[in-house]
């Protein structure tokens, strides 16, 4: 079954290669200029294989890479003997190099069976990489040097109430503030001993010194930085089951909402509102908005980057950067939250492509709905998540929110 599993991501890569000669020889033959062909098909490619957009783009770019000058990799993968990510490093670790220096490394690694037997996808990596310095040092350190421009920090949601916050640093940087983060959590596990109150784990300490670092505040302590906790009534009042929802993050218990607001509520320092915010009770859709405006303004666009949480590009799980217009407003589209959708800066432009089309319907529970149409005619259905029933928000200046006594 692994074989065979192998041997279909070889077929995907076949087709995925084919396809893009196709739409480039069709846009070429209609006169589309050579840098403009192509727009959006990475994104068709990502909604196919139900993946980011920035997945498909980069799946497209190793298929490419592996049909026209990675022979033996290819093989490899068809056989089974490569799984698909395996290839897919590979692929990644080639394509700095000229296609001369890609059919060098393919050979190398890939022509003889035994030479990756028993490698593990950082092993694989490692010698991809060796070989890529070996051939084209040059091209490696210009890579290097480009994707330093990468560093970011990206937070996601992780199983049972967590997150991850992950940082990417140059390997220098980040390997500096690991080390720094072990020096800090191994002090405080000596310093716990010795004050005879045990000792957490080191990864536990380790998360706890990279919170103190980033904030300047101990675990515990509330945070200046506005969190939306969506809770119902019944929920927050009446220990009602209904989980929240947090901003950013997703759905949480509703005992965990409750601790969030009754620890805001003891800390003297937290400055909170309570803000009504009404849904629908058939449908939980929020109550509709309109503007005039051809811009949505600010409440309006809070209102929509609040129902749809993230992108609503189907698997696309980026943070909303823009509240675009389904219908354009050119078109005749109204300023509304009906014809409003939150969509990252990527999505937001691959929708204005030649072949694109979105419209808003409403699915069988009347919650909004957009239908996603590519220029392959594939249809995709996007439904804006669940929100607690009566939601109500509460926002917090610092931490999460302080409920005022009543008058």
């Amino acid at each position: 079954m692994q074989r065979a599993a192998a041997a279909i991501a070889a077929g995907q890569v076949r087709v995925t290669a084919l396809l893009e000669a196709k739409r480039h020889a069709r846009e070429a033959a209609a006169g589309v200029a050579v840098a403009q062909r192509g727009r959006g098909l990475a994104s068709e490619v990502g909604l196919a294989r139900k993946a980011s957009p920035w997945h498909g783009a980069k799946y497209l770019k190793m298929s490419r890479i592996l049909v026209e000058d990675m022979p033996y990799t290819l093989a490899a993968l068809q056989s089974g003997r490569l799984t698909e990510a395996r290839a897919m490093i590979i692929a990644d670790q080639a394509a700095c190099l000229a296609p001369a220096d890609r059919r060098v490394m393919d050979a190398e690694l890939c022509a003889d069976p035994d030479v990756l037997d028993g490698c593990g996808d950082r092993k694989v990596e490692a010698a991809a990489g060796r070989v890529a310095i070996r051939l084209d040092h040059d091209a490696v350190m210009e890579r290097i040097s480009r994707h330093q421009c990468d560093r970011a920090v990206t937070a996601r949601p992780a199983p049972h109430g967590m997150m991850y916050v992950t940082a990417l640093l140059t390997s220098t940087e980040g390997l500096t503030a690991y080390q720094s983060l072990q020096a800090e959590a191994a002090a405080a596990a000596a310093a716990s001993i010795a004050a005879g109150d045990g000792c957490q784990g080191r990864g536990a300490l380790m998360a706890d010194a990279f919170y103190r670092r980033v904030t300047g505040r101990e675990v515990a302590a509330a945070v200046p930085v506005a969190l939306n906790l969506v809770v119902s009534d019944e929920s927050l009042l009446a220990h009602g089951p209904d989980p929240a929802v947090l901003t950013g993050y997703g759905p949480i218990p509703a005992a965990v909402a409750r601790q969030m607001a009754l620890a805001a509520l003891l800390d003297p320092e937290a400055e909170a509102t309570v803000r009504k915010l009404y849904a629908d009770p058939a449908t939980g859709n929020l109550v509709a908005l309109e503007s005039a405006a051809r811009a949505f303004p600010k409440g309006l666009r809070w209102l929509i980057a609040l129902r749809d949480q993230r992108c609503r590009t189907p698997y696309c799980n980026a943070p909303v950067r823009h509240i675009d217009h389904i219908t354009r407003h050119a078109d005749g589209g109204p300023t509304s939250a009906g014809n409003g959708q939150g969509l990252c800066e990527r999505c937001n432009y691959t929708k204005e492509h030649p072949g694109w089309t979105t419209a808003t319907v409403y699915d069988r529970h009347g919650r909004h709905t957009t239908e996603l149409t590519t220029p392959t005619g594939r249809t995709y259905r996007s439904t804006a998540p669940p929100l607690p029933d009566g939601a109500r928000i509460l926002t917090s200046d610092i931490h999460v929110v302080r409920l005022h006594p009543a008058a």
